[in-house]
C-alpha cells in the first residue's frame, strides 16, 4: 500500500478495508462516519505531575517525546480493538436469531468502525508521519490472522452465544478503558472518548439483554453458557494489563490515563497497582451482572460464575500457569484435561448449532 498523506487518503484505505474483510457497506444504510467530540471533565490536567496545568490541545505542547510516544500508543491500542471487533463479529450477520438482533449487530459494528475512525483521525491529524503510519497499519492487521494487538481481539466469535458474552464482558472492558481515557491530559483524546462512551453503552446493553433472554428461554444448558463465560472473561482480565505496570504508572504520572473512579476516589492513587485496581472494579461489576442473570435460573439449576482471576491468563504473574477455573493449582497434565472440560469445544458448538435451529433459544425482544 502507498503511504497516506491526508485523512481523506486514510478514508480511502478504510473503504478498502471494509471490502477486504467482506463487509458490505450497504448494510450500514445511511450511517454517517464522522468525528465526534464530547464534553470534557475539566480544561485542567486532573492528576499526575502536571496537575492543574491546562490540558494539551496539540501534540507540540506535550513536554517531551516519551509522553508523546505513550499517548500515541494508547490511541493505537484503542483503535486496534475497534477494527478487530468488526472482523470478529461480521460472520454472524446471516445467522441472527431475530431481525432485532441483526440490526443490533449492524449498529454495534457501525459504531465500532466509527470509534476506530475517530482514533485514526487523531493519529493522522495530530501525530505527523508516525501517526499516519500507525493509522495505516491499523487497517492491515487482521483478527483472523491473529495479529491484532490484544489477545481477546484474536479470539474467534463463532456464534451468537459468543457474541452476547463478548459484548457483555469484552465491551465492558472497553467502557472501563474509555472512562479512564476520558480524564486524559490530551484534550482531543478526552473529547473523543467521552463521545465514544455514549455509544459503547448500547454494546453492553446488547450483551446483557442477550444473555438475559437466553437464560430466561432456558434452552441452552447452563454448563455450556459457563464455558463461554470462562472463555471471554479470562481474556478480558488480560486486557487490563500486567500487575505492577510501569507503563500504567507513567501514564498516570503524565496525566494521560486516570483511574476508573478518578472523580470519586478519596485516597491518593496507588501508582504501583493501577491495573489491579481497574481490574478489581471490573470484576466486581461482572459479579453483579452475573448475580442478576442467576436470578432467572431455577433453584435446582447450577449458578453462573466468573472464573478465577488466575485462570487461563496470558500475561502477568499468572501467565501460562496451570490454575483451574476456580483457582486451584493443577499439574500440567491435569490442566490440559481441565481446559477441555471448561472451555467451549467442538461438541459444544455442534450442540449449539442444533439448538439454534429452533429459533426459540433466545426470547424475543418486546
Amino acid at each position: 500500500m502507498a503511504r497516506i498523506s491526508t485523512f481523506d487518503d486514510w478514508v480511502d484505505y478504510f473503504r478498502q478495508w471494509q471490502k477486504d474483510i467482506g463487509y458490505d457497506p450497504s448494510l450500514l444504510g445511511d450511517y454517517n462516519f464522522e468525528t465526534k467530540l464530547g464534553e470534557i471533565h475539566t480544561s485542567e490536567i486532573e492528576f499526575g505531575d502536571f496537575r492543574g496545568q491546562p490540558k494539551w490541545e496539540r501534540v507540540e505542547q506535550i513536554p517531551n517525546q516519551s509522553i508523546r510516544d505513550a499517548l500515541l500508543n494508547l490511541i493505537v491500542y484503542q483503535a486496534d480493538t475497534e477494527f478487530a471487533s468488526v472482523e470478529q463479529q461480521k460472520n454472524l450477520l446471516d445467522t441472527a436469531p431475530t431481525d432485532y438482533d441483526r440490526q443490533s449487530l449492524i449498529r454495534v459494528n457501525s459504531e465500532e468502525m466509527r470509534h476506530g475512525w475517530q482514533m485514526c483521525y487523531l493519529l493522522v491529524t495530530y501525530f505527523g508521519d508516525s501517526g499516519k503510519l500507525e493509522a495505516q497499519k491499523l487497517l492491515e492487521r487482521r483478527a483472523s490472522q491473529g495479529n491484532r494487538l490484544l489477545g481477546s481481539f484474536n479470539e474467534p466469535v463463532k456464534n451468537w452465544l459468543d457474541f452476547f458474552t463478548y459484548t457483555q464482558f469484552v465491551d465492558r472492558d472497553g467502557k472501563f478503558q474509555l472512562t479512564m481515557l476520558s480524564h486524559s491530559s490530551f484534550t482531543p483524546l478526552a473529547q473523543s472518548v467521552t463521545a465514544m462512551l455514549k455509544e459503547e453503552f448500547f454494546h453492553m446493553f446488547t450483551g446483557n439483554t442477550g444473555l438475559t433472554r437466553i437464560v430466561r428461554a432456558g434452552k441452552i444448558p447452563l454448563p455450556v453458557m459457563q464455558k463461554y463465560f470462562n472463555k471471554w472473561l479470562s481474556t478480558a482480565y488480560d486486557l487490563f494489563g500486567t500487575d505492577h505496570s510501569s507503563s500504567a504508572q507513567w501514564s498516570y504520572v503524565w496525566g494521560l490515563k486516570g483511574r476508573y473512579d478518578e472523580h470519586e476516589a478519596k485516597a491518593p492513587a496507588d501508582k504501583q497497582r493501577l491495573n489491579e485496581l481497574a481490574r478489581n472494579h471490573y470484576l466486581a461489576e461482572c459479579h453483579r451482572l452475573i448475580d442478576g442473570l442467576n436470578q432467572f435460573i431455577p433453584a435446582d439449576q447450577p449458578r453462573l460464575v466468573a472464573p478465577d482471576l488466575k485462570f487461563c491468563r496470558s500475561i502477568g504473574e499468572f501467565a501460562d500457569k496451570p490454575y483451574s477455573v476456580s483457582g486451584e493449582l493443577l499439574s500440567p497434565e491435569q490442566y490440559q484435561k481441565h481446559l477441555a472440560e471448561v472451555l467451549p469445544g467442538p461438541e459444544d458448538e455442534l450442540l449449539l448449532n442444533e439448538i439454534f435451529k429452533e429459533k426459540d433459544w433466545v426470547l424475543q425482544m418486546n
